[in-house]
């Protein structure tokens, strides 16, 4: 019931950001300003907010596990982005697309601040491990998938894997551990940003479908199936497994959030920038964004 509320709420500022962008209150422009204070300074407070919380409760031991165990699940999704692709028949020039969307999900824009709000600190701390292999890979394979039609040639980039993001993951992580300690006013100042993230981030989500036309996204027959895949299918096949030899109820839950968001919205720029189907990536991301208000806490009943 918390995880429905949450979405409900979650929706609730994606039309407020949709209404203000049909009237012309958030511009594109504004929204690039909104989503580069989620990206480098309310998402990033939110995960050090984590590190400073008192009632996280964590061995090293665990965050160790919980790495491994993020890596396991991407190299789960790598694996899933060759086998449903064929399943759907998609065609050869967006088997690239089709494989980001599924390999990654929108776990800072929505992951994060649904975690935030339905499970705590403690579970932010299990979620910003992926930050690490997520950045990594979008970095590498993301583009390696979109760029196979495209005769630019660009080397792999480090500085871009290492970002505002993964190092405020290191930052909060080495806190935690070693027991940092932090002035008061810090804790508050971090705190105080990272209630940011949830409303800007889905209002800057809402306000990128006002061009989109209802029957562009839900008339693509193979894109509609991918979604419904993504969403449910994927999710409890990935907790059924991990169900075998996990039982602690907050990582399964971290775990499942993580496999449960909608794609990405680093998709479709990437998608623009590397000569893949940029239509095709930005139809995936609303599409699932909009489903997910549904299916995330449709799916947590059916396998919790």
């Amino acid at each position: 019931m918390l995880l429905l509320q949450q979405m409900i709420v979650l929706f609730i500022f994606m039309g407020i950001g949709f209404y203000c962008g049909k009237k012309g209150f958030i511009s594109d422009s504004s929204a690039k300003t909104l989503s580069f204070i989620v990206v480098n300074i309310a998402n990033p407070a939110m995960i050090l907010n984590a590190g400073l919380s008192d009632e996280a409760s964590i061995q090293g031991k665990e965050l160790a596990f919980m790495f491994l165990l993020a890596i396991g699940v991407f190299a789960f999704l790598i694996l899933l982005g060759y086998i449903i692709p064929p399943i759907l028949r998609v065609p050869a020039e967006d088997i690239g697309p089709y494989k980001v969307m599924i390999i990654f999900n929108n776990i800072g824009f929505m992951g994060f601040p649904i975690l935030q709000a339905a499970y705590g600190p403690q579970s932010l701390l299990y979620a910003s491990l992926f930050l690490f292999p997520f950045n990594i890979l979008i970095y590498t394979y993301g583009i390696a998938c979109m760029r196979k039609n495209s005769q630019e040639k660009e080397s792999f980039d480090l500085s871009k894997a290492v970002n505002v993001g993964t190092i405020a993951c290191a930052v909060s992580l080495i806190i935690y551990i070693f027991g940092i300690p932090v002035p008061d006013f810090l804790k508050t100042t971090a705190s105080s940003l990272s209630g940011l993230t949830g409303p800007l981030s889905m209002m800057v989500i809402g306000q990128s479908m006002i061009n989109m036309k209802a029957k562009d996204m839900f008339g693509d027959v193979r894109l509609f199936i991918f979604s419904l895949i993504k969403l449910v299918a994927v999710p409890i096949v990935g907790i059924f497994i991990l169900k075998l030899f996990i039982t602690d109820e907050l990582i399964l839950n971290v775990c499942y959030i993580m496999l449960a968001t909608p794609v990405a919205s680093m998709a479709a720029m990437l998608a623009q920038q590397y000569d893949g189907d940029y239509k095709l990536a930005s139809k995936g991301v609303a599409l699932t964004t909009i489903l997910s208000v549904i299916t995330i806490p449709l799916v947590s009943l059916l396998i919790f």
